[in-house]
């Protein structure tokens, strides 16, 4: 798993490239860690890259989502595969978070 943040504004991008499992969840949540804090809560996930996440990757996106809720912000993921798409779905998450 590959992670870019990028602030631009108001506005906090993440790039997402590869999966999200067992092996790196740990760092995938490391990496996101300072964006559950701070002033600038609207954070914009380019998933167009990501191929695979694992529970564990869900918890840590819930985890950002209440974050930014809490913050007042919007939280949005987009370019989301096929594939990935379905486990949001199919766990209820699509129902949480916004995806475009």
């Amino acid at each position: 798993m590959d992670i870019k943040i990028i602030k631009e504004g108001q506005k906090t991008i993440v790039i997402l490239d590869g999966r999200i499992d067992t092996s790196n969840a740990e760092k995938f949540q490391n990496d996101i860690a300072p964006l559950l804090v701070g002033d600038n809560p609207d954070i914009d996930i380019d998933c167009s890259g990501m191929t695979y996440t694992s529970s564990q990757g869900l918890r840590s996106f819930l985890t950002l989502q209440k974050s930014v809720n809490a913050r007042r912000g919007k939280m949005v993921m987009r370019n989301m595969n096929p594939q990935v798409k379905e486990v949001f779905d199919i766990t209820g998450f699509s129902n949480i978070i916004s995806i475009i």
